[in-house]
Order: C-alpha cells, then structure tokens, then sequence
C-alpha cells in the first residue's frame, strides 16, 4: 500500500499504520526508532527480547535471520514484564575465518571495530551504478548466515534511498 503510493517514507508510514493498528487494540503507545528526540533503546530492548549479537559491521546478529531483521516500531504499556537479558549463544560470527563482510565493501567503511558512515554514503552518492546501490550492502550481502533470507534487489534499493535521504 505505502510503497505504491508515491508519497515519501513508506516504511515509516507503514510502520506506524501497523503499530497505530495494535495499539488501537491494546493500552499501549507505540514508539519509533526514526523518530526523536528522545530517542528510544532500540538496540537495548531488542537485545532484552531475543538472542541478538554483534556481527562484524556493527548491526545485530540474529541466531536465524542472520542480519537479515529489523526493529520497525515498539509498544509500550503497563501491563507488560520487563524481561531480563537473554543468555548469549555463539556468535556465527566466531566461527566465520575468512569475514567475507569485512573485505566486501568498495570503500572499506567496515573495519571490524565500527562503520564509517559518511565514506559509505559518499560513495552511494557519487556511484549511482555502483552495486551496493543496484543490489544493497556488498558486506551485508557477504555474510554466509541465513542467505535464504537476504533482502531482494529492490527491497535494498529501497533501504538504500531511505539511508540517503535521511543523510541529506
């Protein structure tokens, strides 16, 4: 629906539709990572609700979806438990020798401690043909987990120009 539109943000939009329509059914607000401040813990709350770890490039790795998931909106009300920290399994990643992510990107924007943003998208900007953006991330797509999984070429086309203009 909000991706045929037309209109800016649509998974935004349709985040917040989805979220607005749950929470029209419980006592609970929704909350959204690109909206702020304040800026709310995503990464924190979503390590509390299942086994996540850092890959390599910085961005959760799911024991399943490899890094192939994402946290669009959160619900928060009174009647829910705080959960506690969920036991860490094996990171994939440690078994992983060759790191294909770390030595995929054009520009080198991962180093295995942190992701350079800005050389990232002043690549994406000044190679409009390059294949991060015709087919998304070369070292998110490298990862060996849950290949099965990847995003689709204008699934990351899309993300891709979300990532950019919101750089503007």
């Amino acid at each position: 629906m909000e991706y045929l539109d037309g209109a800016g943000h649509p998974l935004d939009r349709w985040s917040r539709r989805v979220a607005q329509e749950i929470a029209a059914e419980l006592p609970v607000v929704p909350v959204y990572p690109f909206e702020g401040p304040p800026y709310y813990p995503f990464q924190q709350w979503a390590r509390r609700a299942e086994t996540l770890l850092q890959s390599p490039l910085g961005i959760m790795m799911h024991p399943d979806h490899g890094l192939w998931h994402s946290y669009r909106f959160a619900l928060l009300g009174d009647e829910f438990e705080t959960a506690g920290t969920l036991p860490l399994g094996e990171s994939p990643c440690l078994n992983c020798e060759a790191k294909p992510c770390l030595h995929s990107c054009p520009v080198e924007a991962f180093d295995g401690s942190g992701y350079d943003v800005d050389r990232c998208a002043a690549y994406l900007k000044q190679s409009p043909q390059a294949d991060c953006n015709t087919r998304g991330c070369l070292a998110r797509y490298a990862c060996p987990v849950a290949p099965g999984l990847r995003y689709t070429a204008a699934q990351s086309q899309f993300h891709l120009r979300a990532f950019l203009d919101a750089r503007k």
